[in-house]
């Protein structure tokens, strides 16, 4: 049962770094957001959306989201290619790693702006 709970433990603390890089890659820094921003600019007026503060957001959302879908696809062949029919903390890891390939550039740029 404690190896239960330990498992179960170690799937949480791997969902929180999966959910936060996700989140980082989706900020106003990141390499990808000016680009999306631009196409979102088009596409917005199609959703009803006219704000340019909530094109902002939905911007920031979609990398995210897009991000954590992404990254998530070498976790899923992992998964699918062992026949399991849940995520192992293995799996979890290659998630992460998946997703912080993704924010390299992010990071990079993060680290490149003046203070």
């Amino acid at each position: 049962m404690t190896d239960d709970r330990e498992d179960i433990l170690r799937r949480d603390g791997l969902t929180i770094g999966i959910a936060g890089m996700s989140l980082l890659n989706g900020m106003h820094f990141s390499a990808y957001f000016d680009p999306v921003f631009i196409l979102m600019k088009q596409f917005a007026p199609g959703f009803f959306i006219s704000s340019p503060l909530l094109i902002f957001y939905f911007t920031s959302l979609f990398i995210s989201a897009l991000t954590l879908a992404i990254g998530g696809i070498p976790a899923a062949i992992y998964e699918r290619g062992k026949n399991l029919e849940t995520s192992t903390a293995t799996s979890m890891w290659i998630w992460l790693g998946g997703i912080m390939l993704l924010t390299i550039p992010t990071l990079l740029q993060m680290t490149a702006r003046p203070a």
